[in-house]
């Protein structure tokens, strides 16, 4: 009898798992994959080229996440060259005069001309899809899919289309939607939403929402709402705190949050574990059946701060600590690394610094 091919035999977690370990999904770029991008953007290599290192730096990655014992995996987002041209590129509609770039970290000068087609008038999806189906079959393991959300997208859109701003968000999210349901039939289950430049329009947090929930209205899916302060080139690219998504982000139809606390330090906590002081333990604010909180880790950081990130780390993995994302050491030569997140309703120290 033949061994089941990998991907055939889909674990679950085990019940009761209360703190799940997964990844935001953006893993470090190797400097390697990184000149390579800069190739294919500059027109030195060929697509197919590329698609084929892409394989490669993705089975890397599912690897290097198995053997740190994270319990939810992805292909690390690894083909994107961003957090938005990867589906810019794809909706149909959003026209990109000029392809080509310096740098693959750059943003295509986008714009919209004319409204958005409606789902039902596209012919086919964006190839997420496509994406999620070569990482099912490397691994046993659930594995999550990132999308980034209508309200990120329409901040790099030039909108000459819609008289109301907000209907160019709206129509991105049905298209998001119709994708995320494509996802559900292939057979994803964890699904993400990443709005990375919602805390630079606090103002608009209400908007966010309402497309959020349109995205997110998909049956017999998970959801994860991902919201940070961003992390190019290594620093926050918006000043302020999570009080705004407090208390309106409850009515988002998400099953978590995934919030980056790495650039922000501690204080934000308050918002998650209200009367959280001295020695307190905290509860969970949002009662049975709400979003649960996540505590993410980026280990982008350089220099001084990543050694303070690791010492920082050890003092949390003795017992009594703060749980750590992954069950053991990082593997010896794992080729891709990325940040993680920790899933669940972690027991919060005050004392330890969610890195």
């Amino acid at each position: 009898m033949t061994a089941a091919a990998r991907g055939a035999r889909v674990r679950e977690l085990p019940a009761g798992t209360l703190l799940a370990t997964t990844v935001i999904g953006s893993y470090a770029v190797p400097e390697w994959l990184g000149q390579l991008k800069n190739d294919y953007c500059q027109r030195r290599i060929s697509k197919s080229y590329l698609d084929e290192i892409h394989e490669m730096a993705i089975k890397a990655a599912i690897l290097d996440q198995e053997r740190a014992g994270i319990d939810i995996v992805s292909d690390g987002e690894l083909r994107r060259d961003n957090d938005i041209d990867y589906l810019l590129a794809r909706i149909p509609g959003v026209e990109i005069p000029q392809r080509a770039k310096a740098d693959y970290f750059d943003y295509y000068e986008a714009r919209v001309a004319h409204p958005l087609p409606e789902p039902a008038d596209m012919g086919v999806g964006l190839g997420l899809a496509a994406d999620y189906g070569f990482t099912r079959q490397l691994t046993d393991m659930p594995v999550k899919v990132s999308i980034t959300g209508p309200f990120s997208l329409s901040r790099r859109i030039r909108n000459m289309a819609y008289a109301d701003p907000a209907d160019l968000v709206r129509a991105l999210a049905r298209l998001l939607n119709a994708e995320a349901r494509e996802l559900a039939r292939a057979g994803a289950r964890l699904l993400q939403i990443d709005e990375p430049f919602l805390a630079g329009y606090p103002e608009d947090i209400a908007l966010a929402i309402e497309a959020i929930n349109i995205v997110t209205d998909v049956p017999d899916v998970h959801w994860t709402l991902h919201v940070c302060y961003g992390n190019r080139y290594a620093r926050p690219l918006w000043a302020g705190h999570y009080d705004f998504l407090f208390p309106a982000v409850k009515d988002t139809a998400v099953d978590r949050l995934a919030l980056e606390f790495a650039r922000k330090g501690d204080e934000d906590l308050r918002l998650l574990v209200p009367g959280v002081s001295g020695r307190a333990r905290g509860r969970n604010p949002f009662g049975n059946g709400q979003p649960r909180i996540c505590r993410a880790r980026n280990h982008r950081a350089g220099g001084e701060e990543k050694r303070r990130c690791r010492r920082r780390h050890r003092r949390e993995d003795r017992p009594g600590g703060v749980a750590r994302a992954g069950r053991g050491p990082d593997p010896a030569g794992a080729a891709v690394r990325g940040p993680r997140e920790a899933v669940g309703q972690p027991r919060l120290r005050p004392a330890a610094r969610a890195a």
